[in-house]
């Protein structure tokens, strides 16, 4: 019971923003959870949360401007880097790199906002979202070999059979 609430921790904590699918894989692999449910949970999480704010872009971009009281764009760091990455490489470029330097759910909003359409935006993040996913899972399966940690997860405490 503790394994499955380990999946369901993959789930939530890769459709939260800010803890991207591609982080939290290695990081649930490296407790000792198995690698293809948690890369398969992590993306599912990741991409449902990613698909649900590209859905309600236009609601959330309402709320967003009632919370801070202005309609005045405050341009941020974040979304400076964002704006750059879509004048310089398009749609494509922004959702390869941007959910490495902002977040993918801002990625996406960023993408949204700056006038891509839902179906490529969705499309492209996702993309982002299974390539990033599989190159820090592919790093984190050789890192731990290369280091000999595969026995070394936390929850392997919790499944022995003795």
């Amino acid at each position: 019971m503790k394994v499955i609430g380990g999946y369901v921790l993959v789930f939530v904590l890769a459709a939260l923003p800010f803890f991207e699918g591609y982080a939290v894989i290695p990081l649930a692999t490296i407790a000792g959870l198995q690698v293809v449910p948690v890369f398969l949970i992590g993306i599912g999480g990741n991409i449902l949360t990613v698909f649900l704010l590209i859905k309600f872009v236009e609601q959330f971009q309402n709320w967003r401007r009632k919370r801070k009281n202005t309609d005045e764009h405050k341009e941020t760091k974040r979304t400076k880097r964002a704006f750059h990455l879509w004048k310089k490489y398009g749609l494509p470029g922004l959702a390869m790199f941007g959910p490495l330097l902002v977040g993918s759910h801002l990625t996406a909003l960023a993408s949204m906002s700056f006038g891509g359409a839902k179906k490529s935006t969705f499309l492209w993040i996702s993309v982002s979202i299974i390539i990033w996913s599989i190159v820090f899972t592919v790093l984190l399966y050789f890192g731990i070999d290369f280091l000999g940690l595969e026995n070394r997860g936390i929850l392997n405490f919790f499944q022995s059979n003795n």
